[in-house]
């Protein structure tokens, strides 16, 4: 049974993809609440890599009509069975799962044959409320800023990255791309014990945010691979994260990190890349490919986020209400001001 100490008016605005490149804002009605779960009015949904490509009509399994968003912050007012409370602030772990292949039977239903994910294959958190099964909240202390909440979701991304890396207390790292999901990484790398990060990134401004939070920019002009050999005495990075994802980025992978080194590809790349395999295999190198996260790592992120380890509140941020989605989907296209670009129904603080 659920249990509800509101009842949601029966119709909601949303944003909703309708066709290529072309989002819309309208009254839909509120979702319907299956038995057991549980219905969040939104605060705060980031808009991803991902949510970009659904826009220009580059993902495969978004259909028109979709209400997009799984970056998501917001409050309970529908608690599910076995779920956070009426009132909880929570971030979503937005992935659906078979529970029948050999990846889900074995504890990585992270990497299930079949993963989904809400918002992009069910209808997603650009609205004022959706509908979600308990299991995939997690609460969030009180007092954190919900703004902060809807960054958990990227955040565990970069957590599930670094602890695939097997970064040591004192290593050199490595990281190409200082995206959202690139200066987090090396966020995370920097709490977790890198003694020092360097991040190659083609945006001079990104190059200033990177900079500001204390990291060795590669400067204009040269290569993360040159920046890592001056740094380590021509030795290399002891784990390079790529989380650009872009094919010019590929070939320096092997090139900046050192012999028995470690590659992680954070960065979802749309076509196969130039790899050199001989340095694979002359370096002994050792490559990770991670997707999305565990429920562990969805844990961590929260956990990072309640104490402002990371001191995520200074990450360039804008907001923009339910009502401009589209031009929201504009500033996160540009990439220019703004790290994160977050859609605000503004209801639920």
């Amino acid at each position: 049974m659920t249990t509800q100490t509101t009842t949601p008016q029966a119709a909601m605005p949303a944003a909703q993809w309708v066709d290529t490149d072309t989002i819309t804002v309208a009254e839909v009605p509120t979702p319907q609440i299956p038995d057991g779960w549980a219905l969040v009015e939104v605060a705060y949904n980031g808009i991803c890599g991902t949510d970009l490509a659904i826009l220009h009509g580059k993902h495969p399994r978004a259909q028109h009509g979709l209400i997009p968003g799984h970056e998501l912050s917001g409050r309970v007012v529908v608690a599910g069975d076995g779920g956070p409370g009426v009132g909880a602030l929570v971030a979503a772990e937005p992935l659906i799962t078979c529970g029948k292949c050999r990846a889900c039977r074995t504890g990585s239903s992270h990497v299930c044959r079949n993963l989904g994910l809400y918002g992009i294959d069910t209808p997603g958190a650009l609205a004022r409320y959706v509908a979600l099964p308990p299991q995939v909240l997690h609460e969030v202390p009180g007092d954190v800023d919900p703004k902060l909440a809807a960054l958990v979701e990227p955040l565990a991304v970069a957590v599930h990255a670094v602890e695939q890396s097997g970064l040591q207390e004192g290593d050199t790292v490595a990281v190409a791309g200082a995206g959202p999901i690139g200066m987090l990484t090396a966020l995370v790398a920097r709490h977790a014990g890198a003694s020092r990060v360097i991040i190659s990134e083609p945006s001079a401004w990104r190059r200033e945010v990177a900079a500001g939070y204390g990291f060795d920019v590669v400067p204009e002009g040269s290569t993360l691979t040159e920046a890592a050999l001056a740094a380590t005495d021509g030795e290399g990075a002891d784990i390079v994260f790529d989380s650009a994802g872009h094919p010019a980025v590929a070939p320096e992978l092997t090139t900046a990190v050192r012999v028995l080194g470690t590659i992680v590809i954070v960065g979802v790349h749309k076509a196969p890349a130039p790899i050199d395999l001989r340095d694979v295999c002359f370096k002994e190198l050792t490559m990770h490919g991670v997707r999305v996260y565990t429920t562990q790592d969805v844990a961590r992120a929260v956990e990072l986020v309640a104490s402002d380890a990371l001191e995520l509140s200074r990450l360039p941020v804008t907001v923009f209400p339910l009502e401009q989605a589209a031009q929201a989907f504009e500033a996160a296209a540009s990439g220019a001001d703004s790290l994160k670009v977050l859609v605000t129904p503004g209801v639920a603080q």
